[in-house]
């Protein structure tokens, strides 16, 4: 409800209020000040940068203040290239800040801190210690070595490629291979992925995907990164993608240009090498080695080869120079053994022959024993029914024919009567 006195004050406009502000804003906080804030947007316009700064609670989730600043041309000219080059980092979302500000207030913009320095050190360690509790997260999952436990083949010659298509260290790396002074032949397959900026993280580890369904036909993964800002690198320093890596059923080599530390993927990988070319040389230098075994193995070989074909020939040559010695002997002890089997032949034959003659002489002496005309000339006869000796007459009846032999001649007759005497 409005009295009749308020409407004797004249009202301010907008434009006034808000310079009353900003005189009690610039005169109450007169300096300047170093803030330490959290990023969630850093973009540039026209040579300036505008920030918003947050601070979260202790679950590091839920913002509990928020502010804009900015950062004028002039100074952010000087500021960035001695920030990235310091960190290997732009400024990103996510990226923890020291900044030193003084307040400012625009009547038709509001609000907002001026930025007239950075600590990039403070960056350094927050961003050493993310990448610490990677580390300390992958090696208490007990993964941190699992990709270095690996075995590269020693024909490493089909190659999975996670790059960006456009990129001049993909097109490096595949020249190099190509050009290779020893001619080796090399299978290159693109999975084509962004190498900078925020979705690094998903679209690398959607490539590993693509490549992990058919893994069969890869010796390795090469993840490269050229001709991009050298600066962006926050996107390789992420425990997703560290564990998909430390995880891949393949030896992951990395070559992203990182000319500071190395970021987690390279510690987790394989191998990490600097640039995409000396990825290339590695992998070139690898099947050189190989290589060099197979023609080490293959001199040994022949060597030991001729070596021994030279020690056979001089064992046969012995042998040729006592074959004929060994052969008269040999000959000499068959014939004497062909002799001693002949005489033991000859005797055993007389001797057989010898018992066969006597036995054939007793069998003879037996059989003139044995012979029924002997009885016959000392006057005996023999009575034959049917042909058959009688020596009963019980087996006689009336009627039968007999025949009777004696020395002389041979009586038939027929029996009439059979009589028995006891």
């Amino acid at each position: 409800m409005t009295n009749n006195n308020d409407m004797d004050i004249r009202p301010m406009t907008l434009r006034q209020l808000n310079g009353l502000l900003r005189t009690v804003i610039e005169s109450g906080l007169p300096g300047e000040y170093w803030v330490e804030a959290e990023l969630s947007e850093a973009r540039e316009s026209r040579g300036h940068c505008y920030m918003e700064l947050i601070e979260k609670d202790g679950n590091g989730n839920t913002p509990t203040a928020r502010a804009q600043a900015k950062c004028w041309q002039s100074t952010w000219s000087l500021l960035r290239p001695y920030f990235e080059r310091t960190t290997g980092q732009q400024l990103r979302p996510g990226m923890k800040v020291m900044l030193k500000v003084y307040a400012n207030y625009h009547e038709a913009y509001g609000f907002s801190w001026i930025v007239t320095d950075i600590d990039p050190t403070y960056t350094i360690g927050d961003m050493a210690q993310k990448r610490r509790m990677i580390i300390e997260k992958l090696k208490a999952a007990g993964v941190f070595d699992l990709n270095k436990e690996l075995t590269l083949p020693i024909f490493t010659q089909r190659i999975a490629i996670i790059s960006s298509e456009t990129a001049a260290g993909y097109g490096d790396f595949r020249n190099q291979l190509a050009d290779n002074e020893y001619g080796f032949a090399f299978a290159t397959t693109l999975f084509p992925a962004v190498m900078q900026g925020e979705r690094v993280e998903e679209s690398i580890i959607a490539a590993l995907d693509r490549i992990n369904e058919q893994a069969d036909e890869y010796d390795c993964v090469v993840i490269i990164r050229g001709g991009g800002a050298t600066s962006d690198m926050s996107g390789f320093d992420s425990l997703a993608l560290a564990e998909n890596i430390a995880n891949f059923p393949l030896p992951v080599i990395t070559g992203i240009g990182h000319d500071r530390d190395e970021s987690v993927t390279d510690l987790v990988a394989h191998t990490s090498v600097k640039t995409p070319t000396a990825a290339a040389a590695m992998l070139i230098g690898l099947l050189k080695a190989t290589a060099d075994r197979i023609d080490n193995c293959r001199e040994r070989i022949a060597r030991a080869t001729g070596n021994r074909m030279e020690t056979e020939k001089m064992r046969i040559d012995r042998l040729a120079e006592r074959i004929p010695a060994l052969f008269s002997v040999a000959k000499t002890r068959k014939e004497m053994a062909l002799d001693m089997l002949w005489m033991r032949m000859c005797s055993a034959t007389q001797r057989r022959l010898t018992a066969e003659n006597h036995r054939i002489t007793m069998l003879e002496q037996q059989s003139k024993a044995l012979d029924p005309a002997l009885p016959l000339k000392r006057g005996y006869s023999i009575t034959l029914h049917n042909g058959h000796a009688v020596k009963d007459i019980g087996t006689l009846k009336p009627g039968d024919e007999i025949e009777t032999r004696v020395e002389k001649g041979t009586i038939n007759a027929v029996v009439k009567t059979v009589s028995s005497k006891n």
